[in-house]
């Protein structure tokens, strides 16, 4: 499940060094996040839509790595992302 044009716009004013800043690993992450919200919540209703449930793992594995990449790079910017968007590492 995607997520509104608006809500996009938000999460890189919030997460991006700049207006337009679409790719720095928090905002791919925050993003992948919503993402993961708004696909567990259909999941929820429809629990046997295995195809979505694939991609929702593969969403999963993407956002571990790119924090995986975030925390090795910096530590201190791993522990505010984490509390931010509210994550169990």
């Amino acid at each position: 499940m995607s997520i509104e044009k608006e809500k996009t716009v938000e999460i890189i004013k919030t997460f991006g060094k700049g207006g337009q800043d679409t790719g720095s690993a928090d905002v791919q992450v925050a993003i992948l996040s919503e993402r993961i919200k708004n696909l567990t919540e259909h999941l929820k209703v429809h629990k046997k839509d295995f195809g979505s449930r694939r991609g929702l793992l593969s969403m999963v594995g993407q956002r571990r790595n790119l924090l995986q990449y975030i925390k090795n790079k910096n530590d201190d910017r791993y522990q505010g992302l984490i509390q931010k968007l509210g994550l169990r590492r």
